[in-house]
């Protein structure tokens, strides 16, 4: 059960300045329009809207998204109107509830309607990226209330929330809430997976978490004895769900996962991070092959960090992850740590793809296509790849350089040759690594791409492109098989 008041604590922990008057507005609002109405959990249905806006608000969100999060079913579900909301809360918070409204409930109901409402939420991201992260924290409390159902609908939402919801999450950046999602999904989706990961959880963490807290106590010794200032020091368990997959990675054997337990530094500044890394690694000896730079070499969904394994105490392998304040805030809120809502900034670099997907949507009738356009999108892992001059490309997991030359520009994907990985030569249909630095050979009298690239590439814009070329060399012939 949460109050008013909490939600209201909550705002104000982020912003003690903020004005919260509308909020009360919109709390008495929502509580009268569903007075009587009950949830499956035996609650009152306000607290479905509280709950939903806390979420918003332990994200920092601004408080006329926090708003729309108290009033996303109202028009739906009651008897109050969009054009009173309107009216009341003008017309931006009437806004996004008129697109939670449009998204309506994506349901598992024939691939038809699975799609339909896939093709939906995409379009309103693209329209306003805030609907679906109104739309993340109602799914995330109804994940919470899920034992409430029948075993059939628990097991469709949750499935749902990993395959749909999940993703989304991971390519906006939005770390934490992507994690609690997972979290909160895994028992329903997979019970007996997740009865087995408990278990493996409870019986390595204690050993861990005690190798831990020493851990952290030296750490902030030696950097306190160096001079070296540091925001914070502390210890975080790897998310159930998180861990499943890696468990799964390394056919089910814990010992080669280091990061059950991690070790988190916060520092001021860039430069602090390499000098901190140096002080950890002269503690404890660094695992070869287990650095990771994501500060030179961001994700493509934004995350940068040091990572580090280490031979901690007792021999225990533990991983340390370094990075600044606003990096740990990117990693946990992706594009809610910084998109700028009072200036309407829809052009930001982290949402081009949400725009493409659709634009790309308004001309695709096929729902096959729609689908595997959507997979290779959202739903497949991505990897980050280098041009010569140092500029990062996101791509798929699998892509070729064919992709990778499509991305860049049409041309040089038309006029593809061959291409150069890490400076050695490849054949076109190479599976492209995370990290490498591709240089595609082009040949100017190329006329067009080769049909037979349709076998290997991955990228619905090297698809498209190629597939228009075949389309349009056959036309010409047209006139010859007609005589």
């Amino acid at each position: 059960m949460i109050s008013l008041r909490q939600l209201i604590d909550e705002i104000q922990k982020n912003d003690p300045q903020a004005d919260t008057t509308l909020v009360e507005t919109a709390y008495n609002f929502a509580n009268e329009a569903h007075a009587g109405q009950k949830r499956a959990s035996g609650e009152d249905y306000i607290q479905h809207c509280l709950l939903t806006a806390k979420t918003l608000a332990e994200l920092r969100l601004p408080i006329p998204i926090i708003i729309a999060g108290l009033l996303h079913d109202v028009p739906e579900d009651t008897t109050k109107t969009l054009d009173e909301i309107r009216k009341i809360f003008g017309t931006d918070i009437a806004k996004m509830v008129e697109g939670i409204t449009k998204l309506g409930k994506i349901k598992y109901r024939g691939m038809d309607r699975y799609i339909e409402n896939l093709r939906k939420m995409f379009v309103a991201m693209a329209q306003d990226i805030r609907v679906i992260l109104i739309k993340f924290a109602d799914r995330l409390h109804n994940l919470k209330t899920l034992y409430a159902l029948p075993e059939a609908k628990q097991k469709r939402i949750a499935l749902e929330t990993l395959e749909i919801y999940s993703p989304i999450a991971n390519r906006l950046g939005i770390g934490e809430l992507q994690a609690q999602l997972e979290d909160a999904a895994f028992k329903y989706a997979y019970p007996e997976e997740f009865i087995n990961i408990e278990q493996v959880v409870k019986k390595n963490f204690p050993l861990k978490k005690k190798t831990l807290v020493n851990m952290i106590r030296k750490i902030k010794m030696r950097l306190e004895k160096d001079n070296i200032k540091f925001l914070d020091v502390y210890g975080r368990a790897k998310h159930y769900y998180s861990y499943y997959r890696k468990y799964l990675k390394y056919n089910c054997d814990p010992k080669q996962i280091y990061d059950l337990v991690a070790v988190r530094i916060i520092v001021e500044n860039i430069a602090d991070c390499y000098t901190v890394m140096g002080a950890v690694h002269s503690i404890w000896r660094p695992i070869r092959g287990r650095i990771k730079d994501y500060i030179a070499q961001p994700k493509p969904n934004g995350y940068q960090s040091l990572h580090t394994a280490v031979f901690g105490d007792e021999q225990e392998i533990v991983e340390i992850q370094i990075r600044t304040k606003a990096m740990n805030e990117q990693a946990e809120y992706g594009i809610a740590a910084h998109w700028n809502y009072k200036e309407g900034n829809k052009n930001a670099r982290e949402l081009a793809w949400v725009q493409d997907l659709a634009n790309w949507l308004k001309n695709i009738n096929d729902n096959d296509k729609f689908l595997e356009g959507a997979k290779i999108d959202v739903f497949q892992n991505r990897i980050f790849v280098f041009t010569p001059q140092g500029d990062v490309i996101d791509l798929p997991d699998g892509a070729t350089p064919v992709d990778f030359a499509y991305h860049i520009h049409t041309d040089i994907g038309d006029k593809c040759s061959g291409a150069r990985i890490n400076n050695e030569i490849v054949s076109l249909d190479y599976r492209i690594r995370n990290g490498d630095v591709v240089q595609i050979i082009t040949d100017k009298n190329r006329k067009g791409p080769n049909p037979d690239w349709l076998a290997f590439v991955k990228t619905r814009t090297a698809i498209q492109h190629i597939e228009a070329y075949k389309n349009k060399s056959w036309k010409k012939f047209l006139p010859i098989f007609s005589k």
